[in-house]
């Protein structure tokens, strides 16, 4: 774990001939938090095999050119195919802000914001070595091998990591239940988020499930970034009743129309009203305007 701001930032090492690492953190991430840690367990960062992305946000991929550099650009960087451009270019944050959220934040200096985070926290726009789509299988050496499953809908690009034979699944931010520092759930697409969990929990039916924050329960208390069978089913039931109520919310706001006010979550205010949620929607990364923008993306979709 390395702090950043008010998260907490989680990569995890999977043991084996090839090691593994699974997301990056932020660029001071490798030397400052996972050198020392795989030191204290009797490994080297130089003998770090594969760089597995769980999705393309800055806290997830900021430090993998850093870590890339660590080993000697042996290891090899793996992430979907769409979530791609976020690794190729600092840029494509800020474009991705701004046809998203930063719709609804009205902050004139958001982009330069955008910029300023992307260019401290993301050690090097790099090429992935390779790509996937879901399906894959990568071998770890020994006979161990991690299979690769794509769970859109937090990006379009989210993949879950599990190990084979033991149902230990790394998730990244792809099971938000009900957020985490900003406490409400964020995604891009709320269908595909929904199917993603469906099939997390009827699929891939972890026995460890592997989280990129402590994302909380109703009352707001954090899970852990490890959770048990009992746990993870828990996690996957209340992702989806909270999705189920923000999306009833949400559609019900889009049918009688959006309406600007002067509320900090204006034009929602109605959904943030009904589901209760009081915190400030102005804190980045804005979960409450990326899914409120999938809502509406989908709905006009739909419509």
């Amino acid at each position: 774990m390395s702090p950043w701001g008010r998260f907490g930032l989680y990569s995890f090492f999977i043991d084996a001939p090839e090691p593994a690492i699974v997301d990056t953190g932020i660029a001071t991430s490798p030397a400052e938090g996972m050198a020392p840690a795989l030191e204290a367990l009797g490994r080297r960062i130089e003998d770090v095999r594969w760089i597995l992305l769980t999705h393309g946000h800055i806290d997830h991929v900021g430090g993998a050119h850093a870590l890339w550099e660590l080993t000697g650009r042996r290891a090899q960087v793996v992430i979907h195919e769409a979530d791609a451009p976020l690794l190729r270019s600092r840029r494509a944050h800020v474009e991705e802000y701004l046809a998203g959220r930063g719709r609804y934040l009205n902050d004139p200096e958001g982009a330069a914001k955008v910029t300023a985070a992307a260019n401290a926290v993301i050690s090097g726009e790099m090429e992935p070595t390779m790509l996937v789509k879901g399906g894959e299988t990568i071998p770890l050496g020994g006979g161990a091998a991690v299979s690769v499953h794509a769970i859109p809908g937090h990006t379009p690009g989210s993949v879950a990591y599990a190990i084979d034979g033991q149902r230990s699944v790394f998730v990244g931010d792809a099971v938000q239940v009900h957020g985490a520092a900003n406490g409400f759930p964020g995604f891009e697409d709320p269908a595909a988020y929904r199917a993603s969990l469906e099939y997390v929990r009827d699929e891939l039916r972890p026995r460890h499930l592997y989280l990129g924050h402590p994302y909380r329960r109703a009352d707001g208390t954090p899970y852990g970034v490890e959770l048990d069978a009992k746990q993870a089913e828990e996690a996957l039931r209340e992702s989806l009743e909270i999705e189920g109520r923000v999306g009833k919310a949400a559609h019900g706001c889009l049918c009688a129309g959006l309406t600007e006010t002067d509320s900090p979550y204006s034009p929602f205010a109605p959904v943030a009203g009904e589901v209760g949620y009081t915190a400030d929607p102005t804190l980045e990364p804005s979960p409450f305007f990326t899914s409120m923008h999938g809502y509406r993306t989908h709905f006009n979709k739909n419509s």
